[in-house]
């Protein structure tokens, strides 16, 4: 990994934190995404003692606006000439259906349409640097989720958990249908589920009572290092050179739900998310 170009996004705090800090122990030059610039220095500065590693940029970027992604995906092809791992870790959970300035609702805006987005913005980099890699991070919790192209945004009815649930079963089919895309590209694609995982998930929810939730919750979570675990391994792992298309937990590849493996449910999706994002 000596050398090698990694974006983490979502990467001040929890798993994408500590999924940049082992990817800079391991030598590599690591850009972290964030949309909070101090907390983001301080994360950075956080990194570079801790792995005495000073190839670690920071750059700003707000994953609610897909404008911002774009803006970001031009400068750092501007700066760099390469991108070895692309790790789409951002993510987030609103108790109250909002919407972003662009008309997205705001959990589906960050976890799925910004992934998507980000990832095909900076496919002409992907396709170029010999052997990359992408991980999407999703969740377990994309088993109990229902997929309806006709209400992907969440107007006839919002519940936090449930829309969030949706929003990472979309990830794990937007991971097949694009590593089935890019095959003989080089470009490899897999989906990483990292466990119930003590993050900041919770912080955005806006409700004391989840706030409490998430709080009793975190005894019985795995630590954020743990979480980072698979998500570095199929980052940086020779054991998964050249495997795509799949989905990881514990270092290990795994079964996702039945509708996560949809072929015709994954293109409509696909075409519908391209429609709305003009692509």
């Amino acid at each position: 990994m000596k050398d090698k170009v990694c974006i983490v996004t979502g990467s001040n705090s929890g798993i994408g934190k500590e999924t940049a800090l082992a990817l800079a122990e391991m030598g590599s030059k690591v850009v972290m995404v964030v949309r909070n610039k101090e907390r983001g220095e301080n994360a950075r500065s956080e990194i570079i003692q801790q792995s005495g590693n000073d190839s670690v940029d920071l750059m700003i970027c707000d994953m609610c606006s897909m404008d911002s992604i774009r803006r970001f995906a031009l400068e750092f092809m501007n700066r760099y000439d390469r991108l070895d791992v692309l790790v789409n870790n951002a993510g987030a959970v609103f108790n109250k259906r909002q919407v972003t300035a662009e008309g997205f609702e705001m959990t589906f805006a960050v976890n799925y349409l910004a992934p998507f987005l980000l990832t095909h913005e900076l496919l002409p980099l992907l396709k170029k640097t010999a052997s990359s890699r992408v991980i999407n991070l999703s969740s377990g919790l994309h088993k109990s989720a229902k997929l309806d192209l006709d209400d992907l945004q969440s107007e006839s009815s919002y519940k936090s958990m449930n829309v969030y649930r949706n929003t990472k079963l979309m990830v794990v089919m937007h991971t097949y249908e694009l590593a089935h895309r890019l095959k003989d590209t080089g470009v490899a694609v897999n989906v990483v589920l990292p466990g119930f995982v003590a993050t900041n998930l919770g912080r955005n929810t806006g409700s004391m009572m989840s706030r409490i939730m998430f709080g009793m919750m975190k005894p019985f979570q795995l630590s954020a290092k743990e979480g980072a675990e698979t998500p570095v391994y199929v980052a940086a792992s020779p054991d998964v050179e050249g495997v795509t298309g799949k989905c990881f937990a514990k270092k290990e590849i795994v079964e996702t739900s039945e509708t996560s493996y949809d072929t015709e449910l994954q293109k409509q999706l696909w075409d519908v998310t391209t429609h709305l994002l003009g692509l």
